[in-house]
């Protein structure tokens, strides 16, 4: 076997984990997901699992990531070609709900899942769930910053007032829609979004 065959075959294994990793975590948490579970479910030894991981904390991490890009390449890439400022976070905020609507996870989001799993608790897991929230509140800060210089939002418009509003409304919708399935979530929270961006 080619060097190239073994490294896309390790790969190609890692993905089939972290996506089943994925699955579990977004609708039992990601405590919910242990190396033995998945070597179980996927077919595969512990020690193969163990050798892509080694520990059940970076397993935990690395689902979070893979959830997070995956989150990434729906929802913000496709606004990118949008001029920066007020378009281009209507896009984003666009496709966000409609992830959440028709979210690519069983559970729902999984980074909201982790938010609430792991916001009261220390460790590299908190301190990872942290960092996708980061990034994914500066994606939105940029754009409403940028948004204000242009003079596409007024001088005195409150960013952090509007970002605060424009994450609740996506953690408002995952709830209903997880725990309620509601179907009219979707478009209250594009209305607190348009709200939120007057």
């Amino acid at each position: 076997m080619s060097p190239r065959r073994s490294a896309a075959e390790a790969l190609a294994t890692r993905g089939r984990i972290l996506g089943r990793a994925a699955e579990i975590a977004s609708e039992e948490g990601l405590d919910g997901i242990t190396i033995g579970r998945l070597a179980e479910e996927l077919g595969m030894s512990k020690s193969g699992v163990h050798k892509h991981f080694g520990t059940k904390e970076t397993l935990q991490i690395s689902t979070l990531d893979k959830a997070f890009v995956d989150f990434w390449h729906r929802v913000v890439e496709p606004a990118l070609p949008e001029p920066a400022g007020l378009r281009r976070l209507r896009a984003v905020c666009a496709n966000s709900v409609s992830y959440l609507e028709a979210p690519l996870l069983p559970g729902g989001c999984l980074m909201t899942a982790a938010l609430s799993e792991y916001d009261g608790r220390p460790g590299l897991v908190r301190d990872a769930v942290a960092e996708v929230w980061s990034r994914w509140r500066g994606r939105l800060r940029a754009d409403l910053t940028v948004a204000v210089e242009n003079g596409e939002l007024p001088d005195d418009f409150d960013v952090d007032q509007a970002l605060f509003e424009i994450i609740a409304a996506g953690l408002a919708l995952n709830a209903a829609m997880q725990l309620h399935h509601d179907a009219a979530a979707a478009e209250r929270a594009r209305r607190a979004i348009a709200r939120a961006l007057r």
